[in-house]
């Protein structure tokens, strides 16, 4: 399913990762990071695919509700344990959205 997002600008967060082959406690960390950040204040949505490498997409209303999303106590945990558990590389990126069209 495709977000459904307000005209721009507004921002994106992109997670791009492969994983590791360690599975325990992957998914269910994946979908409680996706129903919390759904109840912070400035999230807009997020689309996720993945094959050999994985993409994440989230969208944000601002700068600060990005930030606050990174800093929040649950989501630092499942941060820490990507880095240390389940993903062999990552990058995370930050971009502003600034004209978004397409076909519904």
């Amino acid at each position: 399913m495709l977000a459904e997002t307000p005209e721009p600008p507004y921002y994106a967060v992109i997670f791009s990762s492969r994983r590791t082959d360690v599975v325990a406690g992957y998914d269910e960390t994946a979908e409680r990071m996706m129903r919390l950040a759904s109840q912070q204040p400035g999230f807009l949505g997020v689309e996720s695919a993945r094959e050999a490498i994985g993409i994440t997409v989230s969208y944000w209303a601002d700068l600060d509700s990005i930030r606050r999303w990174k800093a929040q106590v649950e989501h630092r945990e499942a941060q820490r344990m990507g880095r240390e558990v389940w993903y062999s590389h990552y990058r995370v990126r930050v971009a502003r959205v600034e004209r978004e069209y397409g076909l519904s």
